[in-house]
């Protein structure tokens, strides 16, 4: 997902009709307040600014994501009609990974977000982020509200492996098999006393790991 917060509504109606008909997956938001609530319910994997916008500037908003914990490794491309040699250095100064000045070409914006995806795939793939609990399965980092929780290698592994499968239900057999290898002889309940610490460790975030019943666990979409 690609969000796009930009206040003239016709360029944002042509990137947005441009990214989707790419197969690029896109919303648009015309003030900060929109982009925020939107970023509460899901992180996209990147985002699209302009610099002169209501409400709030986008170096602000872009401040405001550098500095919070679930999005500071998060994707932004500035998208403005400032475009000087000096605003350019402030916005890459001020956090952002790439910087277009309008007019631009289309074409090219699509080639600059594929390029930036491609370089940012890798860390996306192993930090997974849900409601107020983010994991940084790279740098082995957990956090909660943004404060760091320290957990066991084996409760680590739990962790992510369910954050991987995000929706899928595994049964406890399946995290056997998976964290504590196919030789492990231990009984099942094992998995449950980790289960148990985990989410003692996660305090509010530790809802997010859910029982079913008679089979596993699982985190939902």
């Amino acid at each position: 997902m690609i969000y796009l917060l930009e206040d003239d509504n016709s360029i944002r109606d042509f990137v947005l009709y441009t990214l989707n008909s790419q197969g690029m997956e896109a919303r648009g938001f015309e003030a900060p307040s929109g982009f925020w609530k939107a970023m509460e319910e899901q992180i996209p994997s990147l985002v699209l600014l302009d610099w002169m916008l209501p409400e709030e500037d986008g170096l602000s908003i872009l401040k405001k994501i550098r500095g919070n914990s679930r999005t500071q490794k998060l994707p932004v491309m500035l998208l403005t009609a400032k475009g000087s040699e000096y605003d350019k250095v402030l916005g890459l100064d001020s956090g952002a990974d790439d910087y277009m000045a309008k007019p631009f070409g289309m074409m090219e914006l699509l080639s600059r977000i594929r390029a930036l995806l491609r370089r940012t795939q890798d860390t996306s793939e192993n930090l997974y982020i849900v409601d107020s609990l983010s994991v940084d399965a790279t740098r082995h980092l957990v956090s909660v509200d943004g404060e760091e929780i320290t957990l066991t290698q084996k409760e680590f592994e739990v962790l992510c492996l369910l954050l991987k499968n995000r929706g899928q239900v595994l049964s406890r057999e399946r995290l056997i098999e998976s964290v504590w290898g196919y030789a492990f002889t231990g009984e099942t309940r094992t998995v449950d006393v980790h289960i148990r610490t985990l989410r003692q460790k996660l305090g509010v975030a530790g809802g997010a790991i859910e029982t079913v019943r008679g089979y596993g666990y699982k985190i939902g979409e």
